[in-house]
């Protein structure tokens, strides 16, 4: 075929793009569906509690995802700052992944004990207060705001669905747990999981 008809021809020249695209997926992603490493969750990974899974969802709800994001990369760079590079195991239980590509503050995917609890309430109420040369917006209001026990018990329902093994007891639990906290307890309960599970020996 001359390359001329399909240059010329823009519904043509669609189509083999897609075929090109199509194919390529093919041969690079599906295979990862069907990979151990990518499927199985790493050694002593648990879905996340009631006040860990409010927490994550106020986490996407005023945006943090959006500068932050929680994927080291195998690059010794990131490595030595952040510690162990992230596995797909670590996120087999996420839905959606916050994994992210945008660094305006620095990535949080192994944050998880680094700080005291006072450390992140201290940061999150006002940030210039602990770095003064932070450019992250304060959120007093996480200090003010009661948690929803019944739209929890929702989520871990929706979330069993797709594949979350969550248990009766958890769900009915899960009203229960976040009785009488503020948003700011789940943020910080959050905050303090992530990336415990797989940390370098040093």
């Amino acid at each position: 075929m001359n390359h001329d008809l399909v240059e010329k021809n823009i519904g043509l020249m669609i189509i083999f793009i897609i075929i090109a695209i199509s194919f390529g997926a093919l041969v690079e992603i599906v295979p990862l569906a069907f990979q151990k490493e990518t499927t199985e969750p790493i050694k002593g990974l648990k879905p996340l509690n009631a006040m860990q899974l409010t927490g994550r969802d106020i986490y996407i709800r005023e945006g943090c995802h959006v500068c932050h994001s929680q994927m080291i990369r195998p690059l010794r760079s990131e490595t030595e700052r952040y510690g162990h590079y992230s596995v797909a195991g670590e996120s087999v239980y996420e839905h959606p992944f916050l994994w992210g590509s945008k660094r305006t503050g620095p990535d949080l995917a192994r944050v998880g004990q680094r700080y005291s609890d006072e450390w992140h309430r201290a940061h999150l109420f006002d940030p210039r207060a602990v770095v003064p040369e932070s450019i992250m917006p304060a959120y007093p209001w996480l200090f003010n705001n009661d948690i929803d026990g019944d739209m929890v018990g929702r989520n871990m329902a929706a979330l069993r669905k797709v594949g979350v093994p969550y248990t009766d007891a958890d769900i009915a639990g899960a009203a229960e747990q976040v009785t009488g906290k503020k948003e700011i307890d789940a943020m910080v309960a959050y905050l303090q999981q992530l990336g415990t599970l797989l940390k370098y020996k040093r």
